[in-house]
Parts: structure tokens; sequence; C-alpha cells
């Protein structure tokens, strides 16, 4: 039914009782109510101005109107700007002056040329590539007109939620833009100016121009622009035509960052970001499934020519620490005329050099896999890098070594026990120090060959590099100061290294001679800290300063503890493990050596050996291995070929500069004499005969036997190959009269000889030495004639904490190995040296031959002579000899001091 409408009067009547309008002249006076003057009653009230329909109308036509306005007007100044940037720049494309690099003191060391393969036409471009970098880069390139909203759009939203700019959006055409005509300041205005040169760039350019411009120009890494330059570079392939699958999406990685994703310096980030590429391609269409998995798993190799060249890794590693400190791209660094001042010495960077291209300064390896080597030297006083070297033959765009993670061995006690005893001022370097063998909770470090007492001093538990006081320390003054000071000198440690074997060195993720080398300065500078750097200034073409080196030192050690620490570092160089480091001028250091950990091989080989030390003007460190230490790439010789090297490189480098003494530590109170009841010496036990040696063809594995000695509780064994310049204990708590060494290779000749230890640690003289030379097998012997190590044989990574053993421990990857550092005093020539040993983390440090007065070794004095009855064999180094008896026995000369 139809609602019935109403008149006006109708509507109004009713209402009048309860209406308001009697107020209602008040809508249109200001005077007080019943007109009795301005001012009374209401007359105070402002109006309410009524929003109507028309106002709200005409205020949007106006904001919208003014928002069309200035979009108008942005888009002709992007328009206008970016057609008056591509006239005025497009001759950018080529090369302004050269960047140049200075050393220390001012000197040109390089002008940092561009190398640009010939450009390539479209025509000449296999269509894989084409389809990798949009795939990768832009994946609607060839949709959009140079700008893609949705990417842009997608890349806004990301940045709000990281709140900063992680995502760039830009399409190919503005990559071409920036890489062209700007720097790479991620501000509005440089990105609105991107997109303005885009859009004329796409006006100008057709798309497979843009594209080929593109790969003609970008920046690869290693020194090469343009894709030809670059498959020459990383692959040695000249024609594109001839790159395979894994090649083109290798190459499509490398524009988000060509140092970080080379295949050169870092192969597995490399692989990985090639699986990335791979699967983009994959998901777009342009590749199989299958031909993703083939082209992914491939492993690259490729070794490129040598060319002579001096400092690439010096200049290399400023490069990057340039780009670092300033933003500028690679690509801006190499074309944009700079001028970069480095910390360089000249000489001391060219000394390294000719070192590591000086094969005898290296243990020869059994293949021709070299053992490799890193070095790190830093200027006291400024904390600037000197010279650096990542590796062996290295030339630019190799893998550097300077930053690899390696365990740090006993090299790691003056860091984490010593200094942050001698700095809570409870201890000094006369503080005796518990030695007792013992536990804590279920960690259970050893010393090698025993060498326990109540008590020893804190100098001469670092000299000889004797463990449990190391751990002892720690544990007293608390895992947390320890931990502390270490990151304080810039060890980045976790959770996981918050365990007592890190006292011994045994760190969750190792560390690197960089940070070996800034930590060991701090003792050498009266306790300030400063991370170490290799640029101290930037300019850029003008001569306008872009960058200045204004970092700070903190002040984390005092000096009386530095000095203290430096006095003993110095007897460590004079009497200890470290004397192969020895120049015309004070030196301190400690020697660092971790053994293989490989299980099931009973062996005296070491994975990693270190040097760091100082002298009044520099602090260097040095490591020393294999890159993949498996059964048949360890090292035989111990931590003194790095100290020798830290003297063959510190020695030439530092001639010309004044000999300067290291300053005296306040004199601190002398250890307190106990007064013991006079004890009896401890008797040792009487030496092993009848020592002989055969190989077993079945098994492949040397069998030794010996006859047993009265009182002897253990027996330590030793060998030496014929390569090797020292015996090495292979077995140390042998409780019967025989044992067997699995860890042979033919062909090679082996000298054994064994000591008896009783339960308080005694040790005997060494026995008759075993002499044998393993036969090569015949093929028909052998399943595996080669030696190699089937997959899943060997650990893919080096193994953290304890090492070499079973045994519990405290903390991941802690066990007790079966030998480790120490130090031999100098004992009776056929014997061997005391020590102390690594077992908790297995780190060795080696002890010092009796006879060898130049150099140490890590497991005891060189065994004399050989078994052959009723002859006279000389001692490894000629000076003492042993008359070997027909009935096996070996009598000893006497001994000397």
């Amino acid at each position: 039914m139809p609602r019935q409408q109403l008149s006006r009067s109708d509507r109004s009547q009713p209402s009048r009782p309860t209406t308001t309008r009697p107020a209602r002249p008040n809508r249109s006076s200001t005077s007080g109510s019943g007109g009795g003057g301005n001012g009374g009653g209401n007359g105070g009230k402002k109006k309410k101005k009524r929003i109507t329909g028309k106002k709200v109308f005409w205020t949007l036509f106006g904001v919208t109107a003014l928002g069309i306005f200035c979009a108008l007007a942005a888009y002709l100044f992007i328009m206008v700007s970016g057609e008056k940037i591509y006239e005025e720049n497009i001759n950018k494309l080529a090369v302004s002056e050269p960047t140049k690099v200075y050393d220390r003191n001012g000197t040109l060391i390089l002008q940092r040329s561009v190398r640009t393969g010939d450009p390539v036409k479209y025509e000449d471009i296999p269509k894989e590539v084409v389809e990798a970098f949009v795939a990768t880069e832009d994946r609607r390139f060839f949709d959009h007109q140079g700008v893609d909203l949705w990417s842009i759009g997608r890349a806004a939203v990301r940045d709000v939620i990281a709140r900063s700019a992680v995502e760039g959006g830009s399409t190919i055409t503005q990559q071409l833009a920036k890489n062209v005509f700007l720097n790479t300041d991620k501000t509005f205005f440089r990105k609105a100016t991107e997109v303005s040169i885009a859009l004329a760039i796409e006006r100008k350019m057709t798309k497979e121009a843009i594209i080929t411009t593109y790969l003609n120009r970008i920046y690869f890494g290693s020194g090469a622009y343009g894709i030809k330059e670059a498959a020459e570079t990383y692959f040695g392939v000249s024609d594109l035509s001839k790159l395979k699958l894994w090649q083109i999406a290798t190459l499509a990685g490398l524009p988000k960052a060509p140092s970080r994703y080379s295949p050169l310096s870092n192969p597995d980030l490399s692989q990985q970001r090639r699986a990335v590429v791979l699967q983009l391609m994959q998901q777009q269409g342009y590749i199989t499934a299958a031909q993703e998995k083939e082209a992914e798993s491939v492993v690259y190799d490729y070794q490129p020519p040598k060319k002579e060249s001096q400092y690439d890794a010096f200049i290399e590693y400023a490069m990057q620490e340039a780009e670092d400190a300033t933003g500028l791209s690679a690509d801006d660094l190499n074309r944009g005329g700079y001028n970069i001042y480095t910390t360089m010495d000249a000489k001391a960077q060219k000394t390294l050099e000719d070192a590591f291209n000086n094969d005898e300064l290296f243990e020869k390896s059994s293949d021709d896999v070299k053992v490799q080597g890193s070095m790190v030297i830093v200027n006291n006083d400024t904390g600037g890098i000197v010279a650096l070297l990542g590796g062996r033959d290295y030339k630019a765009g190799n893998f550097s070594r300077v930053t690899s993670h390696r365990q740090p061995g006993s090299a790691f006690k003056p860091i984490i026990s010593y200094a942050p005893a001698l700095q809570s001022g409870n201890y000094n370097s006369n503080s005796m120090l518990n030695n007792e063998k013992q536990c804590f909770g279920s960690y259970c470090p050893n010393n090698l060959h025993g060498g326990y007492s109540s008590s020893i001093s804190m100098t001469a538990a670092l000299e000889d590099s004797v463990n449990i006081p190391a751990v002892w320390l720690l544990n007293q003054i608390g895992i947390d100061a320890g931990i502390n000071y270490a990151k304080s000198v810039g060890f980045n440690l976790t959770a996981d290294d918050r365990n007592l074997a890190i006292a011994l060195g045994g760190l969750s993720k190792g560390t690197n001679t960089l940070e070996m080398a800034q930590a060991y300065r701090v003792f050498a500078d009266g306790g300030t800290y400063m991370p170490a750097y290799a640029v101290k200034s930037i300019s850029d073409s003008t001569g306008a300063e872009v960058y200045k080196n204004d970092m700070k030192s903190t002040q984390v050690l005092n000096k009386q503890a530095t000095d203290e620490m430096t006095q003993m570092l110095q007897n460590v160089v004079q009497n200890g493990t470290g004397k192969r480091a020895q120049i015309n001028r004070p030196v301190a250091g400690k020697t660092g050596t971790t053994q293989h950990g490989i299980s099931g091989l009973r062996s005296s080989a070491n994975r990693d050996i270190w040097f760091a030390g100082y002298t009044k003007e520099w602090t260097a460190a040095i490591w020393m291995g294999y890159d993949q230490p498996d059964r048949n790439h360890l090292l035989k010789d111990g931590s003194g070929r790095a100290a020798a090297m830290f003297a063959a490189v510190m020695g030439p480098a530092l001639e010309g500069y004044p000999v300067q003494n290291f300053d005296a530590p306040d004199e601190v109170a002398p250890p307190p004499v106990e007064e013991t009841p006079e004890e009896q010496p401890q008797q040792p036990p009487a030496a092993v005969t009848g020592l002989s040696a055969s190989f077993d063809q079945n098994s492949q594995a040397v069998a030794l036997s010996w006859k047993a000695v009265d009182g002897a509780t253990s027996y330590t064994v030793y060998r030496k190959e014929s390569t090797a310049t020292e015996f090495n204990a292979i077995a140390n708590g042998v409780s019967g009269n025989s044992a067997t060494d699995a860890a042979v290779t033919p062909g090679a000749t082996y000298e054994y000889y064994v000591t008896a230890v009783t339960a308080d640690g005694a040790q005997s003289d060494a026995s008759n030495t075993a002499r044998i030379t393993i036969e090569q097998a015949s093929p028909e012997q052998t399943d595996n004639p080669d030696g190699v190590v089937p997959p899943g044989g060997e650990p893919s990574t080096p193994p953290t904490g304890e090492e070499n053993g079973p045994g519990s421990g405290n903390g991941p990857g802690n066990g007790n190995g079966n030998q480790g550092n120490g130090n031999g005093n100098g004992g009776p020539a056929p014997g061997p040296g005391s020590g102390s040993t690594d077992t908790g983390t297995g780190t060795t440090d080696g002890g010092q031959t009796g006879t060898d007065s130049g150099g140490q070794t890590d497991s005891g004095g060189a065994a004399p002579g050989t078994t052959t009855p009723g002859t006279t064999a000389p001692s490894s180094d000629g000076t003492d000899s042993t008359t070997t008896s027909p009935d096996g026995t070996t009598t000893a000369p006497p001994s000397t001091p």
C-alpha cells in the first residue's frame, strides 16, 4: 500500500510542542535572547558552520585538479629531464680516466684500467643468454616501457616491511640508465632521474638494442666488462655460442654482486647463485626441470692462465673495503677516476709474495695438491694492513684465505686465558697455576708425555705450551671473562664456544689470519684495539675527498698486562716452540697446531699450523694447511714451519727500520716458595728394547712389537717418514707391548721408536729404531691402487673442539685426542723432549728436539739411528749416534745438556 503523503501543515503541526525552533533567531543574530541588547543571554556563542555537499565537491575537485597538475608537471619534468640527460651524456658509455691506487707512502702502484671484450651484436648472442638475464633481472622486460610499476610496487611493499631499501625493483633499462649515467645512492631523486632516463632510452632504442647494450656494458667482476669479456675471464670461452647452460646461468648471477658471486673467488656462493638463476628460468618456462638439475650440479673447476702481476691480493682486498666503506659499486670505482690511498707497504707486500712463491718454505705435498697458506701483517701504530696474501700462486679473483676460518690451536691461549687473567689483576706472569692431571666436569685435557706437577708458573706454562694450566686458568677467571675479552679484540664467538675447550683453541667456527693479527697487535700497542683496515682515504677525479678512515682505538687491556704478556711471548720465541721465528730484532709470539681429527686414522699428522707474533713495529699471523684435508693431505711438519715463514718475511721486510726493544713490565712479585717435604726424584723406567717392525699385506698396516719394561704402565710410539724432518708420536697410552700403524703409504719408508711411561708420568729414553720400507702393491693385490678415499670417507668440514681420538668433551665437537701441544726442553740427543699435550682439543705445539738447536718438532726429540745390528747410525741431525747390538737392543750415548 503506498505511503500516505502529508501536507506541510500535517507534517509540522504535531511536532510543535517538542521542537527547538524558538532558539532559531540565534542562527542569524549574535544578540541576547529576547532582544535585550548585545552580549546578553546566548549571544556569546559562535554559529556552527554546516558542511554542505557543495563545499565537499569543490574541495575534492580542487585537490584532484592540483594532484593532476602536479602529476602532469612531474611527468613533463621527467620526460624533459630524461631526454636532456640522455642527449647530454650519451657518450658516457666511454670509460673515464682510470682509478689510481697508492701505497702508504703515496706512491702509485696501480692504474685500474677496464677490460672490455669486443661488442657483440644481438644476433650473435645466444637466446639462452638473453633468457637467463631476463628471467633473473627483469622477467617483464619485453612487455613494459622501461619502468615496471608492478615490480616497483612489490619492492616498495618489501622496503616498508623491512624499513630499509632491500629491493630495488629496477628493470634492465633502469639498470642500464643507472650504470651509464648515475651513481648508486638509493634516494628518491636518484630513482626519479633513473626512471626518466629509462623512459628516454625506451623511446630512443629498441628492446633488442637495449638488452645488447646492457650485456656489452655491465660489470661482471674480476675487471671484466661485457658478456664476452666475462665468458673469456671465467671460462676461457671467446665464442658465446659455445657457452653451456650452467655457464650462462653463472654469468647471469654475477651482476647482482660480482665480487661475492665470482666463481673464481667464491665457487660455493657462485654455485648457490647459479641455482637461483636456473630455478627462475625453469619457473618461467625457458628450461626443463631436468636441464635445471643437470646444470645446477656442475662443479666449477676452470683455472685461468697465470698472469704476472704484483699486489693483486692486497689491491682486491682494498677495493672491496672501498666498496663497503663508500657504497660505490666496483663499476663506479673502476670507471670513476678515483684516487685510493691505502696502507700497503710495497716492500713488505713484495717480500711476502716472494716468500709464498718459494716452495722451500712450504712442506712438500705427496701429489699436485699444494699446501696452502695465508699471512697478514698489521702496523702496530696505526692498525693499517701493511701486507696480506691469501694463498700461493695468488692472482686476481682467486679465493683468499685471509678471511677463511680454521682452528687456531694453542695460538689462542694468550687471547682466551692469559690476557684476561692478567687484566683481572689477580694474576701476573709469576703466578703459580695448577698443573695436576684432572677433569673439569666431563672435559679431561691432557699434557703431552705426562709432565704433570702440582703447580707451574704462568711464564713456564706459556713457554712450554702446557695445556692443563691454560684450561685451569680459564676455569678460574670464568669462561665469560675469556669470551668477553676475545670479543673485545674482534672475535665473533657464539654460544657454541662457551666451554673450556676454547682454552686450547677449540672454536666452533675457527678464526683467520686477519683476526689473529688484529688480536696480537693489542699486545704490541699497549692494549689498544682497532679493526685492521686497508684504505686510508679516497678522493674523486676532481680531488674532492669522498672517504676518510676515522677508525678509533679502544683500550681493552692495561699497559702492565700487555708488557707482561710480551715478556712471556718473547720467552716462547727465545726458548720455546717459536724459536724459528727469531730475526735480528726482538720478537714475541706463539705457535699453534691442530691435529687431523680423521676418525680411525692413527697418525700424528696435523691439519693446521699457526704462528702469530710481533716486533715493536708490526704484527703478523701465518696459517698453513690444505684447503681440503683428508688422510692423503695432512701436514707432517709442526708449527715451527709457520714460525720460519714469519722470519722469512718479517726479517727482510723490516730491513732499514731501526731496531726497537719492547717496553719492560713493572716488576711483579716472585712466586711464593712452598715448603714441602723433600721428595725422592722420579726415576724414569728403563728404555724399551727389542723393537721390530713388519708390514702385513692383508691389513696394509705396519705391526710393531717390543719387550715389556718393568714398572711401565703405558708406551708411546713415535714415527718419522723419510720425507719428514722430525719424529711425531702416533700413539699414546699403549697398554701392551705391540701396536699397529695403518696410516702408511706404499713406497714410503718409515722409522719408529718407543718410550715407556710410568704411572707418575716419568718417561724412558728412546728404544732402538725400527726402519721399514712399504712395498708397492701390485694392481691385483689392491682394490684402490691410487689411495682415493671413497665419497663420505672423510669429514667435509674441519671438526671443532678436540680432535684425533675418543674421549669425553664439553661443548660441541669436543673430545679428548691422543696428542697435543708441547715443547721439548732440549733433553738428551737420542730421547724425546718433554712437553705438554693438547689432547683436549687435538691441537699440538710439539716439543723441541734434543739435538736441534734451530727449531722445534711437535712431539719431542728425534730418535737415534737404525736397527741394523752391530752398526753405528747417526741421529737425525748428525750430532750424536747410537749403537745397535746383535740382539736388537740399542745403547744410547751419554746425554748432553
